[in-house]
């Protein structure tokens, strides 16, 4: 399974305290809208994610068709492939959002410790 570009997405009460946080532990912005209510920082080829206002909790998250640089990648497995593969495997898809047969979509899995998984393909 080529799961894409990992990251963790954090659920923040306070965006720019939170950015100010992680610049002090070496990450910068790379990408993100602090308008929209989320930043995505970086440090090597480490990514956070910061969400004010969006999720409830904090959540691993993959993105199929990116790389750790979110640059798209030549060869991947569709989310819609995953979903149906973990499907198979038994995992309970706790939410989802796919709307057609190829494109960007999303779907959540749930942990046996009620980690939220997103798979948050853009391309």
């Amino acid at each position: 399974m080529k799961l894409g570009c990992f990251s963790i997405s954090l659920a923040v009460k306070d965006l720019q305290v939170s950015k100010a946080f992680y610049e002090k532990i070496g990450f910068h912005v790379y990408a993100g809208e602090a308008s929209h209510g989320f930043l995505i920082m970086k440090n090597g080829d480490t990514n956070i994610g910061l969400f004010q206002g969006m999720f409830d909790k904090n959540m691993l998250t993959f993105n199929p068709g990116w790389n750790q640089s979110a640059e798209g990648l030549a060869s991947f497995d569709d989310v819609r492939q995953l979903r149906e593969q973990l499907k198979a495997q038994g995992l309970e898809i706790a939410q989802e959002s796919i709307n057609a047969d190829k494109g960007p979509g999303s779907f959540t899995v749930i942990d046996p410790d009620g980690n939220p998984i997103l798979f948050d393909q853009h391309v």
